[in-house]
């Protein structure tokens, strides 16, 4: 493979709405630059970008796919991504790693809801941008319409580079206003005959190139006096005047395509090669510690890893682009995260599941390399003349949440195993091993999410699952004070078990007055590793309980405060004062406190008017102001309390309270009614009491557990 140098080398991210067309677009560009003899279609699963089984049997992209295209001495690496937004990990790594982002519109929907989701990790990592209208040959395609909202959605950065002649079925033609020119395709796409604008589209054209000239000159003060002087600037000056603009984020070329008929995708590829930057020309990449990292191909050899992917067969795939220097087949790397030194055997551009071996990649490129044993994504690599981090990926906070259990017990090892495994590939499938809950949780971006990490678990793992509700986190404290005492005698023939135990427990809360009632001879105060706190008081005198029991009765208290006496829940916010009691000579020893301590706190804690305490949480959703309404609706219909209201550019912003034992539900209503436009974020806040209802109803259902196992108190 030919090799090219850092300015001739081009990182483009493909990204839209689902159903935009980025595959088909893909497949048009490696046809079109001969890297594939025939275009496939995602209806007949034979594209190049989505080759996994899931993806055929969806018919959309759920995975990033790196490919790469040469048009004209340049090299195009192209990341197809998925255009939903439970798959936004994927979204956020090729984002990163690209140079330049190229946003596609559907001609007949427009501006979509996930253009919108996605647009926020674009504009987060302020990437070039260029905008195509897509299937300007639908029966729906209104171009003007899709500019309009372009407009107002992006602004006025919006700059049209072509429009077409005859949008819908019959579509064949393209206006260039760069080159002045008229691009008419013949019947099934390719190479274009370039003709004159007819006569009827010079007005137009006209007004279009002059705001083309000046949204050109407008980015450069050189640019603007050339153009104040000639009254016009010529293709290179544009040229130069739109690639300035593209950096500042200020200028968005829109064209036009018909990716599905192969209309319009080698304008676009040499435009991207002439106009769109390259990594050497986009700032410098930061390490952790603020260090500026310099694209620069006689640097020091520093690789950033960004996507891991499990193929069957082959093992780990580990994708990365050269941040600086240059790295070469064979060549040995460590890794500061894992203090390990990885030795990358071979290296490949990768054209979805093909794999071409190259012997070495420049700064600014894109490839991959197999099995690194102790290399996963966000971690660097670097030779020994660097020792920076670069600064990670951070992949969008999980949203919903699920409960999963192998069916067979005995594949619970396996599915451990498994889960660590696809979490390596995806950091947006967090998995948590939940021993308060007894559960183990999967955290995804959604339900299609979770659903496609099941189908992969049945069907790439051959292993059969069940998904359940996940549990809440709740506590138990108390409202008021109350007495108790518990006596544990037991007498089985031999040495007997005995120990009595009075105690008193209130409601703690920070700089609560000392106790009055009984002296206190010493107390303990315990910081509870689920939050709130236990303060122990010893207030035993006259040697009614010998000094040496007092920790196990506190060990039966905590053992008890481990599993509420309410709903088994942790028991937290609580002071216990140990006042008095009796021992035996013989029959009295730590296990026998311990009991009466802890049955003596459970008879107190049921006095004490016990309180259940759930997690709520701070909730934010962004949606337009029509739909603010049925949001307001399912907010409160899900015990939410609302806090306040906000505006963010076009959207209003509702701030509420909402319960844990809500969110998943709420999460999939928001998005129901919103279809999916709502931006929806939750950070924990507090634990607060739970409605008496259905406290209630918890303390029954839990009643009756205990009395299904058997067990009591």
């Amino acid at each position: 493979m030919k090799m090219y140098d850092e300015k001739h080398v081009k990182n483009i991210v493909l990204i839209g709405a689902a159903k935009s067309g980025k595959t088909t677009l893909a497949e048009a560009m490696l046809f079109e630059a001969g890297i594939i003899p025939k275009r496939g279609s995602v209806e007949e699963r034979n594209t190049v970008s989505d080759y996994h089984e899931v993806e055929h049997e969806r018919g959309n992209s759920v995975y990033a796919t790196t490919l790469h295209t040469e048009w004209r001495d340049y090299k195009i690496n192209i990341i197809d991504t998925p255009g939903l937004e439970d798959f936004a990990g994927e979204v956020t790594a090729s984002v990163r790693v690209c140079d330049t982002a190229l946003l596609l519109l559907n001609a007949q929907y427009g501006v979509e809801v996930g253009t919108e989701l996605i647009w926020d990790y674009v504009d987060r990592y302020k990437k070039p941008t260029i905008l195509a209208v897509n299937s300007l040959d639908g029966e729906k395609a209104n171009f003007q319409q899709v500019l309009d909202q372009a407009r107002e959605f992006f602004g006025s950065a919006v700059t049209v580079m072509q429009y077409p002649v005859n949008p819908g079925p019959d579509f064949n033609a393209i206006i260039d206003l760069l080159k002045m020119t008229l691009y008419r395709f013949p019947e099934g796409g390719g190479k274009p005959e370039k003709l004159p604008i007819p006569p009827e589209e010079q007005e137009t054209a006209s007004r279009l190139h002059n705001e083309l000239v000046e949204k050109a000159a407008e980015n450069d003060d050189a640019l603007m006096e050339m153009y104040f002087e000639k009254g016009n600037l010529d293709e290179d000056e544009l040229r130069q005047g739109l690639k300035i603009g593209m950096m500042k984020h200020q200028v968005f070329p829109l064209f036009c395509l018909s990716a599905k008929n192969n209309m319009g995708s080698g304008r676009l590829m040499g435009f991207i090669d002439n106009v769109a930057p390259s990594a050497v020309d986009m700032p410098q990449e930061m390490s952790e510690d603020g260090k500026e990292i310099k694209c620069d191909p006689s640097g020091p050899t520093s690789l950033f890893v960004f996507k891991t992917l499990l193929e069957p067969h082959i093992g780990r795939l580990s994708f990365f682009k050269v941040m600086s220097g240059e790295v070469r087949a064979g060549m040995e790397l460590y890794n500061e995260k894992s203090n390990t030194t990885e030795r990358l055997n071979q290296l490949f551009i990768a054209d979805g599941r093909n794999r071409n071996n190259v012997n070495r990649l420049r700064a600014g490129d894109i490839g991959c390399t197999l099995k690194l044993k102790n290399t996963f994504t966000n971690h660097t690599l670097n030779d020994k003349a660097a020792s920076w981090q670069l600064d990670p990926l951070h992949f969008p906070a999980p949203k919903v949440r699920t409960a999963i259990v192998a069916r067979n017990k005995s594949d619970d090892e396996k599915l451990s195993e498994v889960l660590a495994e696809i979490h390596m590939e995806d950091p947006t499938l967090e998995i948590e091993y939940n021993r308060e809950l007894k559960q183990v949780i999967l955290h995804g971006q959604g339900e299609l999410h979770l659903a496609i990490t099941r189908w992969r678990l049945e069907h790439i793992y051959n292993m059969q699952v069940d998904f359940h509700s996940a549990r809440i986190p709740y506590r138990e404290t108390i409202q008021k004070q109350a007495l108790a005492s518990y006596r544990h005698k037991k007498q089985s023939g031999g040495a007997g078990q005995f120990g009595e135990v009075f105690i008193k427990i209130e409601p703690y809360f920070e700089g609560m007055p000392p106790l009055k009632e009984y002296p206190v001879r010493d107390t303990e105060e315990i910081a509870l590793a689920w939050g709130g706190k236990l303060v122990f008081n010893n207030c035993i005198v006259g040697g009614a309980i010998d000094t040496r029991f007092l920790p196990s009765i506190l060990k039966g208290v905590m053992e008890k405060m481990h599993e509420g006496p309410l709903t088994g829940s942790y028991v937290r916010d609580v002071r216990v004062s140990v006042y008095d009691g009796k021992m035996h000579p013989v029959d009295s020893n730590d296990i026998s406190f311990k009991i009466a301590g802890m049955m003596a706190f459970r008879d107190a804690f049921h006095q004490a008017a016990p309180q259940l305490l759930e997690p709520v949480y701070d909730l934010e959703a962004a949606a337009p102001d029509v739909m603010m309404g049925d949001i307001m609706s399912e907010l409160q219909s899900h015990r939410s309390i609302i806090t306040g209201m906000d505006s963010n550019n076009a959207s209003q912003v509702i701030k509420a309270r909402t319960p844990q034992a809500e969110l998943d539900k709420l999460f999939a209503a928001l998005r129901n009614v919103t279809q999916g436009r709502a931006k929806v974020k939750a950070v924990f806040a507090e634990y607060a009491p739970v409605p008496g209802e259905l406290q209630k109803k918890l303390a029954e259902d839990y009643k009756k557990m205990e009395a299904q196992n058997g067990v009591h108190g």
